[in-house]
């Protein structure tokens, strides 16, 4: 096969007139090579760079979304908090008092039970309030049998009584369960705000 002959395409001054380059089929095919390879090369370092530029794009993309979606969670969360406060807060309040009055002379009796059983002849006296003594009188007498000294002591709260036998003495009181109840839920809710604020 013949040489290949190309024209040089250099400004005139440097080149003479009708000047050619001849260059063998081998050194064609090394040229070929060295391009392909170089070219490939490029590709690949385009390849990953746009890779790369990709995976920090999606990355920041995904980065953002989380924080705009934590940020609707605490909007909600939020709004269901205030939204639910003034009930809790009721029913803490309104509720739970009136509750709490209803379910003294059951837990006064299952706190009783066992005690009997240590001293049968021993009186358990009940120190309560004036005004929860109708019911609780009411419903330990269903108990018949028990040896039972009411005493009433006005300085309590309506839900507290004091179980004396003996030298062992036990305390029910249900206004400080309520009253811790609604110091917990006002707490949390006052903690809510505050880490909202700050969130």
């Amino acid at each position: 096969m013949p040489p290949l002959k190309l024209e040089v395409f250099e400004s005139p001054s440097l080149r003479g007139k009708g000047q050619t380059i001849v260059m063998d089929s081998t050194a064609i095919e090394e040229t070929r090579l060295q391009a392909y390879e170089s070219g490939y090369a490029a590709g690949w370092e385009d390849a990953a760079a746009a890779t790369r530029d990709d995976q920090a794009r999606i990355g920041s993309e995904l980065a953002n979304n989380l924080q705009q979606m934590a940020f609707t969670f605490q909007e909600a969360r939020s709004h269901i908090l205030k939204s639910v406060q003034p009930v809790l807060t009721q029913l803490c309040t309104q509720l739970l008092p009136p509750l709490a009055r209803e379910v003294l002379s059951p837990v006064v009796l299952d706190t009783i039970m066992p005690l009997i059983d240590d001293l049968a002849d021993t009186p358990v006296h009940v120190v309560l309030n004036p005004a929860a003594r109708p019911a609780v009188e009411r419903f330990l007498s269903q108990a018949a049998g028990l040896p039972l000294v009411i005493v009433e002591e006005p300085t309590l709260g309506e839900g507290q009584v004091y179980l004396r036998l003996g030298e062992v003495e036990h305390r029910v009181d249900l206004d400080l369960a309520v009253a811790e109840l609604t110091r917990a839920v006002h707490d949390f809710f006052e903690y809510s705000e505050k880490d909202g604020g700050n969130g």
